[in-house]
């Protein structure tokens, strides 16, 4: 006697693509785009900010615990400020770079190659 074989199920109809899908996705890639577009930009340490809360400006030392943490230009005390407050110190100052920037970029370049700390 042969082994019984169960039925094979008939195919399941094609089915079309769904709009609400579509639509669906199409909202994720706007809600992204626009999460992006709103959240602080994170400026890469060394460059020039400017905080908007105590009107200063500094150098991007680093991001720690949610803060940017910031230098005055020609060195001296950190100081902590939230990503929202701070923004690029060139938006401020019509893209220039004044000279205090210079100094600053030079005095670290320098403490470098002695391999000390700044």
């Amino acid at each position: 006697m042969a082994p019984h074989t169960p039925p094979t199920p008939p195919p399941l109809p094609r089915r079309r693509p769904c709009r609400t899908a579509a639509a669906a996705q199409a909202h994720e890639a706007a809600v992204r785009a626009a999460r992006e577009e709103r959240a602080p930009r994170r400026l890469p340490v060394g460059q020039l900010a400017y905080d908007t809360r105590r009107e200063r400006r500094g150098v991007v030392m680093d991001h720690l615990d949610g803060l940017v943490w910031l230098r005055p230009e020609g060195g001296g005390a950190e100081w902590t400020a939230r990503p929202d407050e701070v923004e690029p110190a060139a938006s401020v100052l019509g893209g220039e770079l004044p000279e205090g920037i210079l100094r600053a970029r030079v005095a670290v370049a320098n403490s470098r190659s002695r391999r000390e700390l700044l």
